[in-house]
C-alpha cells in the first residue's frame, strides 16, 4: 500500500492549528524538530488523510492541511484502516503507529463549526525509528513484512 505526503505542519504550541512549512526533520525519539508535540512519548507525530479533510469541507468548512493540527497530511492511503505497530515509510524517515484517533477533552473550534471533527476518529499518531527529512511529494508506503 503506498500514498503520498501533500503536506507538512508544525506548531510553536499545543492546541492550535499548524503552519505549512516546506520540509519537517524527524528526529528519533523526539518528533519533529520545532514541533510543539514533540518529545519522548508515544504521539511524536501527528498524520491525517486529505481524504478525511475533505469529509469536512463537504460539511460546508473552508479548512486544509493543518488545520487539525496534523503535521503530516497524506493522500491514497487509509491511515485509520492501519493497526498500532504498523510501520510506516514517509521520506526519508521511518515511523510506527502508536495510537489511531485520540480523545478529545475539549471541543475545538472546528467541532462548534460543524459539530464533528474527523481527528479524534481518523487522525493517527506514530512515534520516529528513523529520522529525515519528510516533504510534499514524498511517497508514503506501509513497509512489507510489518
Amino acid at each position: 500500500m503506498k500514498g503520498e505526503v501533500v503536506a507538512v505542519c508544525i506548531s510553536e504550541n499545543k492546541g492550535e492549528r499548524k503552519t505549512l512549512v516546506p520540509q519537517v526533520e524527524l528526529r528519533v525519539d523526539h518528533g519533529i524538530v520545532g514541533d510543539a508535540h514533540a518529545g519522548d512519548w508515544h504521539r511524536q507525530v501527528s498524520l491525517l488523510a486529505e481524504e478525511s479533510i475533505e469529509k469536512m469541507r463537504r460539511l460546508g468548512l473552508s479548512v486544509s492541511a493543518g488545520a487539525f493540527a496534523e503535521n503530516i497530511t497524506t493522500r491514497g492511503l487509509d491511515l485509520v484502516s492501519l493497526p498500532v505497530g504498523t510501520r510506516l515509510h514517509l521520506g526519508e524517515a521511518l515511523v510506527e503507529v502508536t495510537q489511531i484517533g485520540k480523545e478529545c477533552h475539549t471541543r475545538c473550534a472546528i467541532y462548534y463549526q460543524a459539530g464533528d471533527c474527523v481527528m479524534p476518529k481518523e487522525g493517527i499518531f506514530a512515534k520516529v525509528l528513523r529520522g529525515g527529512v519528510v516533504k510534499p511529494g514524498d511517497v508514503v508506503s506501509v513497509e512489507q513484512g510489518a
